[in-house]
């Protein structure tokens, strides 16, 4: 059953691949498409999706990785904050490698700062918990998919009265990046295929604003390979035919509303703010801190530390990689001083980055 399965699998990617080359055919000239999601760059990779595209069509890969647009000042202040005395940190496992301007989170680890690696928010606040002399501090970065999740366990803390629980906040929202990509003529992007954990929470309905305002269309898109051909199907269509709509192909998860409770405690808890993305900059209204009555959670307000002035690693284009204006290989550094056993910049550091991507599955 596993194996008819598996060839039902490939003759369905076979035919999507042809059908996405017939009506490449039609285009007037090669489009550029995006996808904004880690986990869609990771599933293009490993089946080695690019390479069943015609050259007409193009597929790059966009801000998607949290830890990636995450900037390295935020990493310094973590690192600074490491260094108080009776101090956790507790965060996930892909932030402790990402170098900062002179150091890691790792490195601070060995010189014994507790730095200790965690699978969700709530286990940090367990911890807070269970060591009150202790100061324990979340690194709280995600897109919408990870927010409620930490609100929710700031919520925790508070029924719980724990004084010693606090969150630094790096939590960013789409769709600002793509709209400022989508202002950007010279990227050149024809198409989106969306964020599929985080539509699951903003609904497709959220990249209306993209189709209506840039003219350019958008699909939501599971992670199986038959999702990602077939979202590309659904772009590659609306580009032949002129139009800019907003299409779900993962309508098995993602709804045009999305998931409004979760919303409703991102606004409870979290007011937007600017702030700053790998690549791009600070992005108007593309951040999220805690409102007031939460400041007592919130690490930045409670801690003062004295932070170095940021530095991106010499010669490291991951900038560049996450607004789609270079490939991977195109960095100087890539698999000479930059890989996963040394990496130079978050783009190789995360699990969902896309220089990881190109190096594990050899592009």
């Amino acid at each position: 059953m596993k194996f008819q399965d598996e060839y039902r699998d490939r003759e369905l990617v076979q035919g999507l691949a042809a059908a996405i080359a017939d009506e490449a055919r039609q285009l007037p000239e090669p489009v550029r498409l995006m996808e904004v999601c880690g986990t869609h760059t990771m599933a293009i990779a490993q089946f080695g999706l690019k390479s069943l595209l015609p050259e007409q069509v193009k597929l790059v890969s966009g801000p998607g990785c949290p830890v990636c647009v995450t900037p390295v000042s935020y990493i310094d202040h973590a690192i600074a904050l490491s260094g108080l005395p009776d101090t956790v940190i507790t965060t996930f496992g892909d932030l402790l490698r990402v170098p900062g301007s002179h150091s890691s989170l790792m490195a601070e680890r060995a010189k014994g700062a507790d730095v200790r690696i965690v699978y969700s928010a709530l286990d940090a606040v367990k911890v807070a918990a269970d060591q009150p002399p202790k100061q324990v501090i979340f690194l709280g970065v995600g897109f919408e998919t990870t927010t409620p999740t930490v609100a929710a366990a700031i919520l925790s803390a508070q029924q719980q009265g724990l004084t010693n629980f606090s969150v630094l906040t790096s939590h960013k929202t789409m769709p600002g990046p793509m709209q400022a990509l989508s202002a950007d003529p010279e990227l050149k992007i024809r198409g989106y295929l969306c964020p599929a954990h985080v539509s699951t929470v903003i609904g497709s309905d959220a990249y209306l604003p993209l189709a209506e305002k840039f003219g350019i269309p958008c699909v939501v898109t599971g992670f199986e390979p038959a999702d990602v051909l077939q979202g590309v199907l659904m772009l590659v269509r609306q580009c032949c035919a002129g139009q800019a709509r907003v299409e779900n192909q993962y309508r098995r998860a993602v709804t045009q509303q999305g998931n409004v409770k979760a919303q409703e405690l991102i606004r409870d808890l979290f007011k937007p703010v600017d702030a700053v993305w790998r690549g791009l900059g600070v992005l108007p209204g593309s951040g999220l801190v805690l409102r007031e009555p939460y400041a007592a959670f919130d690490a930045a307000r409670r801690f003062q530390v004295e932070l170095p002035d940021a530095n991106e690693p010499a010669g490291c284009r991951c900038g560049e990689v996450l607004t789609g204006q270079i490939a991977p290989a195109d960095c100087p550094l890539f698999g000479t001083v930059c890989s996963p056993e040394t990496p130079v910049g978050a783009c190789m550091v995360s699990s969902e980055g896309s220089c990881a991507a190109a190096w594990r599955y050899g592009q």
